[in-house]
């Protein structure tokens, strides 16, 4: 995962739980919150109502492929957790993907069609800071700049 770190501390998870948005599917809940870091921190959460350790480790592994094969799509500068439901062990890859993207799109962390999305500093409602500047260098006065 590019542009992802692992969540590991209780207090993240826990300030997720209470201040972050979330999203409900039957096969996983997601929480989210914007950080504003130039990347994103992902944490994976599997109770023991899952099942055995093996049970617990395949739903881990099914959610941290769905999130890297969505990676690239995904606004950069958000804390997300994802807390897997029984249905994620047996369930078809294909519907959690789309489920994973019907939750990413409700949340408003899917980059918007035509935004690049190749820099790791992609993030929503940001601008750039930079002043648009002609071939020589020159900024242009703010009514004479091309739409």
């Amino acid at each position: 995962m590019r542009y992802t770190v692992a969540l590991k501390k209780n207090h993240e998870f826990r300030r997720l739980y209470h201040r972050g948005k979330s999203a409900v599917s039957p096969y996983f809940v997601v929480y989210c919150r914007r950080t504003g870091q130039p990347v994103n921190r992902l944490g994976i959460t599997t109770g023991l109502k899952l099942g055995n350790a093996v049970k617990r480790n395949r739903a881990r592994r099914r959610i941290r492929e769905l999130y890297r094969t969505h990676e690239q799509e995904l606004l950069t500068g958000w804390d997300i957790v994802m807390v897997a439901r029984t249905r994620v062990i047996y369930g078809r890859y294909r519907d959690l993907e789309c489920s994973f993207a019907q939750l990413m799109k409700k949340l408003g962390l899917i980059v918007p069609k035509g935004a690049a999305n190749d820099s790791p500093g992609r993030q929503a409602g940001r601008r750039s800071g930079r002043r648009e500047t002609d071939e020589a260098g020159l900024s242009a006065p703010k009514g004479d700049r091309p739409q």
